[in-house]
Protein backbone atom coordinates (compact mmCIF):
# COMPACT_ATOMS: atom_id res chain seq x y z
CA UNK A 1 0.00 0.00 0.00
CA UNK A 2 2.86 2.03 -0.26
CA UNK A 3 1.32 4.54 -3.24
CA UNK A 4 -1.58 4.83 -0.69
CA UNK A 5 0.06 5.91 2.07
CA UNK A 6 1.79 8.62 -0.08
CA UNK A 7 -1.63 10.11 -0.97
CA UNK A 8 -3.00 9.94 2.36
CA UNK A 9 0.09 11.79 3.34
CA UNK A 10 0.34 14.38 0.75
CA UNK A 11 -3.60 14.81 1.73
CA UNK A 12 -2.79 15.71 5.26
CA UNK A 13 0.37 17.76 4.56
CA UNK A 14 -1.81 19.75 1.88
CA UNK A 15 -4.61 20.59 4.85
CA UNK A 16 -1.84 21.74 7.15
CA UNK A 17 -0.50 23.79 4.75
CA UNK A 18 -3.78 25.48 4.12
CA UNK A 19 -4.31 25.82 7.90
CA UNK A 20 -0.65 28.11 7.79
CA UNK A 21 -2.13 30.23 4.70
CA UNK A 22 -5.35 30.60 6.39
CA UNK A 23 -3.59 32.09 9.59
CA UNK A 24 -2.59 35.11 7.59
CA UNK A 25 -5.94 35.92 6.22
CA UNK A 26 -7.73 35.74 9.06
CA UNK A 27 -6.88 38.73 10.90
CA UNK A 28 -9.95 40.12 12.33
CA UNK A 29 -12.73 38.20 14.19
CA UNK A 30 -15.22 38.43 11.46
CA UNK A 31 -12.52 36.74 9.11
CA UNK A 32 -11.50 34.30 11.86
CA UNK A 33 -15.21 33.09 12.72
CA UNK A 34 -17.05 33.37 9.39
CA UNK A 35 -14.35 34.10 6.79
CA UNK A 36 -15.67 37.54 6.51
CA UNK A 37 -19.22 37.38 5.47
CA UNK A 38 -17.60 37.17 1.56
CA UNK A 39 -17.51 33.42 0.31
CA UNK A 40 -18.74 33.48 -3.68
CA UNK A 41 -21.42 30.81 -4.87
CA UNK A 42 -18.47 28.44 -5.68
CA UNK A 43 -16.57 27.85 -2.98
CA UNK A 44 -19.98 28.14 -0.82
CA UNK A 45 -21.69 25.67 -2.02
CA UNK A 46 -18.69 22.86 -1.96
CA UNK A 47 -17.86 23.90 1.63
CA UNK A 48 -21.95 23.52 3.04
CA UNK A 49 -21.80 20.27 1.20
CA UNK A 50 -18.66 19.08 2.40
CA UNK A 51 -19.72 20.06 5.90
CA UNK A 52 -22.93 17.91 5.34
CA UNK A 53 -21.50 14.86 4.13
CA UNK A 54 -19.20 13.46 6.80
CA UNK A 55 -18.16 9.95 8.18
CA UNK A 56 -21.87 9.18 8.58
CA UNK A 57 -22.79 10.02 5.44
CA UNK A 58 -20.00 8.34 3.60
CA UNK A 59 -19.44 5.28 5.86
CA UNK A 60 -22.59 5.12 7.48
CA UNK A 61 -24.84 5.73 4.36
CA UNK A 62 -22.76 2.96 2.39
CA UNK A 63 -24.08 0.64 5.51
CA UNK A 64 -27.49 1.16 5.60
CA UNK A 65 -27.49 0.37 2.04
CA UNK A 66 -25.34 -2.64 3.11
CA UNK A 67 -27.79 -3.59 5.56
CA UNK A 68 -31.49 -2.20 3.54
CA UNK A 69 -30.45 -1.52 -0.32
CA UNK A 70 -31.36 1.56 -1.94
CA UNK A 71 -33.85 2.49 1.04
CA UNK A 72 -30.36 3.04 2.85
CA UNK A 73 -30.30 6.64 1.13
CA UNK A 74 -32.93 8.20 3.29
CA UNK A 75 -30.63 9.35 6.04
CA UNK A 76 -28.68 11.17 3.64
CA UNK A 77 -31.87 12.26 1.69
CA UNK A 78 -33.40 14.02 4.77
CA UNK A 79 -29.92 16.02 5.35
CA UNK A 80 -30.36 17.39 1.79
CA UNK A 81 -33.75 17.71 2.34
CA UNK A 82 -32.98 20.07 5.33
CA UNK A 83 -30.32 21.62 3.55
CA UNK A 84 -32.48 22.48 0.51
CA UNK A 85 -35.26 23.94 3.11
CA UNK A 86 -33.05 25.90 5.03
CA UNK A 87 -31.36 27.60 1.91
CA UNK A 88 -34.37 28.27 -0.15
CA UNK A 89 -36.53 29.52 3.27
CA UNK A 90 -34.45 30.59 5.39
CA UNK A 91 -31.01 31.25 4.48
CA UNK A 92 -31.08 34.98 3.27
CA UNK A 93 -32.60 36.19 6.46
CA UNK A 94 -30.11 34.67 8.44
CA UNK A 95 -27.30 35.57 6.33
CA UNK A 96 -28.28 39.34 6.94
CA UNK A 97 -28.66 39.31 10.60
CA UNK A 98 -24.90 39.09 10.65
CA UNK A 99 -24.77 37.55 14.08
CA UNK A 100 -22.11 34.50 14.79
CA UNK A 101 -24.02 32.05 16.77
CA UNK A 102 -27.72 30.78 17.05
CA UNK A 103 -27.96 31.97 20.72
CA UNK A 104 -27.06 35.56 19.15
CA UNK A 105 -29.71 35.23 16.71
CA UNK A 106 -32.81 34.68 19.54
CA UNK A 107 -31.33 37.54 22.18
CA UNK A 108 -31.80 39.67 18.87
CA UNK A 109 -35.28 38.74 18.53
CA UNK A 110 -36.51 38.12 21.89
CA UNK A 111 -34.98 40.81 23.75
CA UNK A 112 -31.89 39.71 25.10
CA UNK A 113 -32.80 36.79 27.40
CA UNK A 114 -33.31 33.60 25.42
CA UNK A 115 -29.49 33.27 24.71
CA UNK A 116 -27.72 31.73 27.71
CA UNK A 117 -29.77 28.52 28.26
CA UNK A 118 -29.87 27.93 24.08
CA UNK A 119 -26.27 28.12 24.18
CA UNK A 120 -25.61 25.66 26.63
CA UNK A 121 -27.84 23.58 24.81
CA UNK A 122 -26.27 24.35 21.42
CA UNK A 123 -22.35 23.93 22.75
CA UNK A 124 -23.54 20.60 24.32
CA UNK A 125 -24.67 19.06 20.68
CA UNK A 126 -21.52 20.84 18.85
CA UNK A 127 -19.23 19.16 21.15
CA UNK A 128 -20.95 15.87 21.10
CA UNK A 129 -21.11 16.60 17.28
CA UNK A 130 -17.03 16.91 17.26
CA UNK A 131 -16.71 13.79 19.41
CA UNK A 132 -18.05 11.67 17.52
CA UNK A 133 -16.76 13.01 14.21
CA UNK A 134 -13.30 12.58 15.50
CA UNK A 135 -14.06 8.72 16.62
CA UNK A 136 -14.72 8.10 13.37
CA UNK A 137 -10.53 8.88 12.45
CA UNK A 138 -10.16 5.52 14.81
CA UNK A 139 -12.33 3.52 11.69
CA UNK A 140 -10.17 5.03 8.86
CA UNK A 141 -6.35 4.85 9.76
CA UNK A 142 -7.18 1.38 11.32
CA UNK A 143 -7.92 0.69 7.51
CA UNK A 144 -4.88 2.40 6.46
CA UNK A 145 -1.96 2.23 9.47
CA UNK A 146 -3.21 -0.65 11.34
CA UNK A 147 -2.61 1.75 14.44
CA UNK A 148 -4.96 1.27 17.62
CA UNK A 149 -8.11 3.23 18.15
CA UNK A 150 -6.39 5.96 20.67
CA UNK A 151 -3.36 6.86 18.41
CA UNK A 152 -5.71 6.98 15.38
CA UNK A 153 -7.89 9.61 17.22
CA UNK A 154 -5.33 11.58 18.45
CA UNK A 155 -3.34 11.50 15.21
CA UNK A 156 -6.97 12.51 13.52
CA UNK A 157 -8.07 14.70 15.66
CA UNK A 158 -4.63 17.16 16.25
CA UNK A 159 -4.24 17.05 12.06
CA UNK A 160 -8.37 19.02 12.56
CA UNK A 161 -7.27 20.61 15.40
CA UNK A 162 -4.04 22.40 14.39
CA UNK A 163 -5.33 23.81 10.86
CA UNK A 164 -8.68 25.00 12.78
CA UNK A 165 -6.99 26.73 15.02
CA UNK A 166 -3.97 28.84 13.05
CA UNK A 167 -6.76 29.83 10.53
CA UNK A 168 -9.97 29.70 11.70
CA UNK A 169 -13.01 29.45 9.11
CA UNK A 170 -10.88 30.84 6.27
CA UNK A 171 -8.36 27.42 7.01
CA UNK A 172 -11.43 25.33 7.40
CA UNK A 173 -13.27 26.52 3.99
CA UNK A 174 -10.29 25.94 2.18
CA UNK A 175 -9.33 22.54 3.32
CA UNK A 176 -13.24 21.87 2.88
CA UNK A 177 -13.19 23.05 -0.63
CA UNK A 178 -10.58 20.37 -1.14
CA UNK A 179 -12.24 17.58 0.61
CA UNK A 180 -15.33 18.58 -1.58
CA UNK A 181 -13.15 17.61 -4.65
CA UNK A 182 -11.86 14.86 -3.09
CA UNK A 183 -14.88 13.29 -2.16
CA UNK A 184 -16.55 14.07 -5.58
CA UNK A 185 -13.78 12.00 -7.42
CA UNK A 186 -13.36 9.38 -4.75
CA UNK A 187 -16.77 8.11 -3.79
CA UNK A 188 -18.90 9.15 -7.34
CA UNK A 189 -16.29 9.00 -10.05
CA UNK A 190 -14.18 6.13 -8.78
CA UNK A 191 -16.23 3.91 -5.85
CA UNK A 192 -19.22 4.06 -7.04
CA UNK A 193 -18.88 2.36 -10.84
CA UNK A 194 -16.23 0.33 -9.49
CA UNK A 195 -18.50 -1.50 -7.16
CA UNK A 196 -21.09 -1.69 -9.55
CA UNK A 197 -18.45 -3.33 -12.32
CA UNK A 198 -17.75 -5.63 -9.37
CA UNK A 199 -20.90 -6.65 -9.02
CA UNK A 200 -21.97 -7.82 -11.88
CA UNK A 201 -24.30 -5.02 -12.78
CA UNK A 202 -27.84 -3.44 -11.35
CA UNK A 203 -29.11 -7.14 -13.18
CA UNK A 204 -26.46 -8.76 -10.94
CA UNK A 205 -27.60 -7.16 -8.15
CA UNK A 206 -31.56 -7.88 -8.31
CA UNK A 207 -30.80 -11.55 -8.91
CA UNK A 208 -28.18 -12.17 -5.97
CA UNK A 209 -30.74 -9.78 -3.46
CA UNK A 210 -34.10 -10.13 -2.23
CA UNK A 211 -36.59 -7.70 -3.73
CA UNK A 212 -37.08 -5.52 -0.45
CA UNK A 213 -33.37 -4.55 -1.18
CA UNK A 214 -35.07 -2.27 -4.39
CA UNK A 215 -37.76 -0.91 -2.23
CA UNK A 216 -37.84 2.66 -2.00
CA UNK A 217 -39.53 2.66 1.41
CA UNK A 218 -37.61 -0.93 2.46
CA UNK A 219 -36.06 1.15 5.65
CA UNK A 220 -39.44 1.44 7.39
CA UNK A 221 -42.07 4.88 6.97
CA UNK A 222 -41.37 5.47 10.97
CA UNK A 223 -37.60 5.11 10.74
CA UNK A 224 -38.16 7.77 7.42
CA UNK A 225 -39.99 10.02 9.66
CA UNK A 226 -37.75 9.88 12.54
CA UNK A 227 -35.16 10.98 10.16
CA UNK A 228 -36.80 13.73 9.06
CA UNK A 229 -37.80 14.90 11.94
CA UNK A 230 -33.80 14.39 12.87
CA UNK A 231 -31.72 15.43 10.37
CA UNK A 232 -34.10 17.41 8.29
CA UNK A 233 -34.77 19.83 11.31
CA UNK A 234 -31.37 19.46 12.52
CA UNK A 235 -30.21 21.37 9.55
CA UNK A 236 -32.20 23.68 9.96
CA UNK A 237 -31.18 25.17 13.54
CA UNK A 238 -27.32 23.57 14.08
CA UNK A 239 -24.92 26.10 14.93
CA UNK A 240 -22.36 24.02 12.53
CA UNK A 241 -24.42 25.04 9.64
CA UNK A 242 -25.74 28.40 10.11
CA UNK A 243 -22.26 29.36 11.03
CA UNK A 244 -21.49 28.43 6.86
CA UNK A 245 -24.36 30.48 6.48
CA UNK A 246 -23.14 33.44 7.83
CA UNK A 247 -20.04 32.95 5.16
CA UNK A 248 -22.27 33.95 2.38
CA UNK A 249 -21.37 36.69 0.36
CA UNK A 250 -24.51 37.58 -0.86
CA UNK A 251 -27.78 36.71 -0.31
CA UNK A 252 -28.30 34.80 -3.48
CA UNK A 253 -25.12 33.27 -2.30
CA UNK A 254 -26.52 31.46 0.78
CA UNK A 255 -29.65 30.49 -1.41
CA UNK A 256 -28.67 29.44 -4.68
CA UNK A 257 -25.25 27.85 -3.07
CA UNK A 258 -26.86 26.12 -0.36
CA UNK A 259 -29.91 24.55 -3.07
CA UNK A 260 -26.67 23.45 -5.23
CA UNK A 261 -24.85 21.65 -2.30
CA UNK A 262 -28.49 20.24 -0.62
CA UNK A 263 -28.96 18.82 -4.21
CA UNK A 264 -25.58 17.44 -4.31
CA UNK A 265 -26.42 15.72 -1.06
CA UNK A 266 -29.52 13.63 -2.68
CA UNK A 267 -26.66 12.24 -5.05
CA UNK A 268 -24.36 11.38 -2.76
CA UNK A 269 -27.06 9.62 -0.78
CA UNK A 270 -28.30 7.24 -3.60
CA UNK A 271 -24.04 7.02 -4.62
CA UNK A 272 -23.67 5.63 -0.86
CA UNK A 273 -26.77 2.98 -0.97
CA UNK A 274 -25.69 1.72 -4.68
CA UNK A 275 -22.21 1.41 -2.83
CA UNK A 276 -23.96 -0.89 0.16
CA UNK A 277 -26.03 -2.53 -2.08
CA UNK A 278 -23.06 -3.75 -4.21
CA UNK A 279 -20.69 -4.46 -0.95
CA UNK A 280 -23.90 -6.42 -0.13
CA UNK A 281 -23.66 -8.99 -3.11
CA UNK A 282 -19.31 -8.90 -2.64
CA UNK A 283 -19.94 -9.66 0.94
CA UNK A 284 -22.74 -10.76 2.11
CA UNK A 285 -21.69 -11.99 5.82
CA UNK A 286 -20.15 -9.09 6.82
CA UNK A 287 -19.87 -9.08 11.01
CA UNK A 288 -21.79 -4.69 10.55
CA UNK A 289 -22.82 -3.26 7.74
CA UNK A 290 -20.57 -0.24 8.60
CA UNK A 291 -17.47 -2.89 8.18
CA UNK A 292 -18.94 -2.40 4.05
CA UNK A 293 -17.34 0.73 2.91
CA UNK A 294 -13.50 -0.41 4.15
CA UNK A 295 -13.86 -3.85 2.84
CA UNK A 296 -14.82 -2.77 -0.32
CA UNK A 297 -12.09 -0.10 -0.32
CA UNK A 298 -9.66 -2.70 0.52
CA UNK A 299 -10.40 -5.77 -1.35
CA UNK A 300 -11.69 -4.25 -4.78
CA UNK A 301 -9.92 -0.95 -5.24
CA UNK A 302 -6.54 -0.83 -7.33
CA UNK A 303 -3.45 0.60 -5.72
CA UNK A 304 -3.71 3.93 -5.69
CA UNK A 305 -7.40 4.71 -6.24
CA UNK A 306 -7.68 2.97 -2.99
CA UNK A 307 -5.72 6.02 -1.37
CA UNK A 308 -7.86 8.44 -3.09
CA UNK A 309 -11.05 6.86 -2.07
CA UNK A 310 -9.55 6.37 1.54
CA UNK A 311 -8.65 9.93 1.66
CA UNK A 312 -11.81 11.08 0.58
CA UNK A 313 -13.53 9.37 3.43
CA UNK A 314 -11.02 11.15 5.49
CA UNK A 315 -12.24 13.67 4.39
CA UNK A 316 -16.08 13.55 5.04
CA UNK A 317 -15.19 12.80 8.29
CA UNK A 318 -12.42 15.98 8.84
CA UNK A 319 -15.01 18.37 7.30
CA UNK A 320 -17.43 17.83 9.65
CA UNK A 321 -15.23 17.23 13.11
CA UNK A 322 -13.32 20.89 11.77
CA UNK A 323 -17.36 22.50 11.34
CA UNK A 324 -18.26 21.17 14.89
CA UNK A 325 -15.25 22.39 16.42
CA UNK A 326 -15.39 25.99 15.16
CA UNK A 327 -18.84 25.88 16.04
CA UNK A 328 -18.31 24.50 19.63
CA UNK A 329 -15.76 26.97 20.40
CA UNK A 330 -17.65 30.15 18.93
CA UNK A 331 -20.56 29.25 21.12
CA UNK A 332 -18.44 28.17 24.22
CA UNK A 333 -16.74 32.01 24.06
CA UNK A 334 -19.28 34.24 22.45
CA UNK A 335 -22.24 32.65 24.12
CA UNK A 336 -21.22 31.17 27.42
CA UNK A 337 -17.76 32.67 28.47
CA UNK A 338 -18.71 36.27 27.48
CA UNK A 339 -21.55 36.39 29.68
CA UNK A 340 -20.09 35.15 32.34
CA UNK A 341 -16.78 37.31 32.09
CA UNK A 342 -19.56 40.34 31.66
CA UNK A 343 -21.61 39.31 34.65
CA UNK A 344 -18.60 38.48 36.77
CA UNK A 345 -17.56 42.35 35.98
CA UNK A 346 -18.61 44.83 38.26
CA UNK A 347 -21.74 47.28 36.90
CA UNK A 348 -20.28 50.38 35.01
CA UNK A 349 -16.84 48.83 35.26
CA UNK A 350 -15.26 49.01 31.77
CA UNK A 351 -14.16 45.86 30.04
CA UNK A 352 -10.31 45.13 29.01
CA UNK A 353 -9.70 45.43 25.11
CA UNK A 354 -8.85 42.42 24.36
CA UNK A 355 -7.44 40.42 20.78
CA UNK A 356 -10.40 38.67 19.93
CA UNK A 357 -8.67 36.30 17.05
CA UNK A 358 -6.45 35.06 19.93
CA UNK A 359 -9.04 34.31 22.40
CA UNK A 360 -11.40 32.76 19.62
CA UNK A 361 -7.78 30.43 18.70
CA UNK A 362 -7.52 29.36 22.44
CA UNK A 363 -11.30 28.77 22.77
CA UNK A 364 -10.54 26.36 19.74
CA UNK A 365 -7.72 24.93 20.55
CA UNK A 366 -9.22 24.34 24.11
CA UNK A 367 -12.12 22.39 23.32
CA UNK A 368 -10.12 20.72 20.27
CA UNK A 369 -7.80 18.85 23.19
CA UNK A 370 -11.22 18.24 25.32
CA UNK A 371 -12.93 16.74 22.29
CA UNK A 372 -9.32 14.40 21.71
CA UNK A 373 -9.60 13.17 25.47
CA UNK A 374 -13.92 12.84 25.45
CA UNK A 375 -13.51 11.02 22.31
CA UNK A 376 -10.61 8.56 23.53
CA UNK A 377 -12.76 7.78 26.62
CA UNK A 378 -16.24 7.38 24.90
CA UNK A 379 -17.54 4.10 22.82
CA UNK A 380 -21.03 4.47 21.86
CA UNK A 381 -20.69 6.79 18.81
CA UNK A 382 -24.62 6.81 18.46
CA UNK A 383 -25.99 6.74 21.65
CA UNK A 384 -23.87 10.02 22.09
CA UNK A 385 -25.04 11.75 18.39
CA UNK A 386 -28.78 10.68 19.41
CA UNK A 387 -28.12 12.41 22.37
CA UNK A 388 -27.00 15.54 20.92
CA UNK A 389 -29.70 15.50 18.14
CA UNK A 390 -32.44 15.03 20.55
CA UNK A 391 -31.54 18.00 22.66
CA UNK A 392 -30.91 19.91 19.48
CA UNK A 393 -34.42 19.63 18.29
CA UNK A 394 -36.68 18.67 21.03
CA UNK A 395 -35.01 22.11 22.58
CA UNK A 396 -34.43 24.77 20.01
CA UNK A 397 -36.47 23.85 16.88
CA UNK A 398 -39.58 25.31 18.02
CA UNK A 399 -38.12 28.70 19.65
CA UNK A 400 -35.92 29.10 16.42
CA UNK A 401 -38.27 28.79 13.61
CA UNK A 402 -41.15 30.57 15.92
CA UNK A 403 -38.40 33.31 16.62
CA UNK A 404 -38.44 33.83 12.37
CA UNK A 405 -41.59 32.68 11.51
CA UNK A 406 -44.47 34.06 14.30
CA UNK A 407 -44.14 37.39 15.34
CA UNK A 408 -46.47 37.09 18.99
CA UNK A 409 -43.71 34.60 20.46
CA UNK A 410 -41.62 35.88 23.51
CA UNK A 411 -38.92 35.64 25.71
CA UNK A 412 -40.53 33.55 28.28
CA UNK A 413 -42.59 31.26 25.59
CA UNK A 414 -38.53 30.78 23.96
CA UNK A 415 -37.04 30.29 27.71
CA UNK A 416 -40.39 27.93 28.22
CA UNK A 417 -39.86 26.00 25.16
CA UNK A 418 -36.37 25.27 25.66
CA UNK A 419 -36.48 23.88 29.32
CA UNK A 420 -39.45 21.78 29.33
CA UNK A 421 -38.39 20.36 25.43
CA UNK A 422 -34.99 19.77 26.93
CA UNK A 423 -36.33 18.20 30.07
CA UNK A 424 -38.73 16.15 28.27
CA UNK A 425 -36.05 15.08 25.76
CA UNK A 426 -33.72 13.50 28.57
CA UNK A 427 -36.70 12.15 30.71
CA UNK A 428 -38.30 10.03 27.66
CA UNK A 429 -34.72 9.02 26.74
CA UNK A 430 -34.49 7.40 30.72
CA UNK A 431 -37.76 5.75 30.27
CA UNK A 432 -38.00 4.42 26.73
CA UNK A 433 -34.29 4.42 26.11
CA UNK A 434 -31.55 6.59 23.90
CA UNK A 435 -32.34 5.34 20.90
CA UNK A 436 -36.00 5.10 21.23
CA UNK A 437 -38.22 7.67 18.84
CA UNK A 438 -40.53 8.73 21.23
CA UNK A 439 -38.04 11.10 22.79
CA UNK A 440 -37.86 13.44 20.31
CA UNK A 441 -41.33 13.25 18.87
CA UNK A 442 -43.06 14.11 22.49
CA UNK A 443 -40.47 16.34 23.70
CA UNK A 444 -41.00 18.20 20.08
CA UNK A 445 -44.70 18.20 20.85
CA UNK A 446 -44.25 19.56 24.63
CA UNK A 447 -42.06 22.30 23.65
CA UNK A 448 -44.61 23.60 20.86
CA UNK A 449 -47.23 23.10 23.23
CA UNK A 450 -45.54 25.39 26.31
CA UNK A 451 -43.84 27.76 23.15
CA UNK A 452 -47.27 28.93 22.10
CA UNK A 453 -49.53 28.67 25.46
CA UNK A 454 -46.57 30.73 27.03
CA UNK A 455 -46.49 33.17 24.52
CA UNK A 456 -50.30 33.84 23.85
CA UNK A 457 -49.97 34.00 27.62
CA UNK A 458 -47.49 36.97 28.34
CA UNK A 459 -47.03 40.19 27.07
CA UNK A 460 -45.90 40.75 23.67
CA UNK A 461 -42.24 41.26 22.68
CA UNK A 462 -41.91 45.43 22.72
CA UNK A 463 -42.06 46.79 19.45
CA UNK A 464 -39.07 48.17 20.14
CA UNK A 465 -37.29 45.30 19.59
CA UNK A 466 -39.37 44.13 16.89
CA UNK A 467 -38.67 46.90 14.87
CA UNK A 468 -34.84 46.57 15.07
CA UNK A 469 -35.36 42.99 14.29
CA UNK A 470 -36.85 43.10 10.89
CA UNK A 471 -34.37 46.10 10.19
CA UNK A 472 -31.62 43.31 10.57
CA UNK A 473 -33.63 40.89 9.12
CA UNK A 474 -33.92 43.42 6.05
CA UNK A 475 -30.18 44.03 5.95
CA UNK A 476 -30.25 47.41 6.78
CA UNK A 477 -28.50 47.36 10.63
CA UNK A 478 -24.68 47.44 10.22
CA UNK A 479 -22.98 44.54 11.94
CA UNK A 480 -22.25 44.71 15.86
CA UNK A 481 -18.84 46.31 15.79
CA UNK A 482 -16.31 43.90 17.68
CA UNK A 483 -14.54 44.32 20.77
CA UNK A 484 -11.07 46.47 20.02
CA UNK A 485 -8.15 44.06 19.72
CA UNK A 486 -5.30 44.65 21.94
CA UNK A 487 -2.07 46.03 19.46
CA UNK A 488 0.60 43.51 18.79
CA UNK A 489 3.48 45.93 20.88
CA UNK A 490 0.96 45.38 24.10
Amino acid sequence: MAVDYVVIVVYLAGMLAMGWWGMRRAKSKSEFLVAGRRLGPAMYSGTMAAIVLGGASTIGGVGLGYQYGLSGAWMVVTIGLGLLVLSVFFSARIARLKVYTVSEMLDLRYGGRAGVISGVVMWAYTLMLAVTSTIAYATIFDVLFDVNRTLAIILGGSIVVAYSTLGGMWSITLTDMVQFVVKTIGVLLLLLPIAVVKAGGFSEMKAQLPTSYFDPLGVGGETIFTYVLIYTFGMLIGQDIWQRVFTAGSDRTAKWGGTIAGTYCLVYAVAGAVIGTAAKVLYPKLGSPDDAFATIVKDELPMGVRGLVLAAALAAVMSTSSGALIACATVANNDIWSRLRGAIRKEGEPGEAHDEVKGNRAFILAMGVAVILIAIALNDVVEALTVAYNLLVGGLLVPILGGLLWKRGTAQGALAAVAVGGLAVVGLMAAYGILANEPVYYGLLASLAVYVAVSLATRPTDEVILTAWRERLAGRAPEPRSEPAVPAHQ
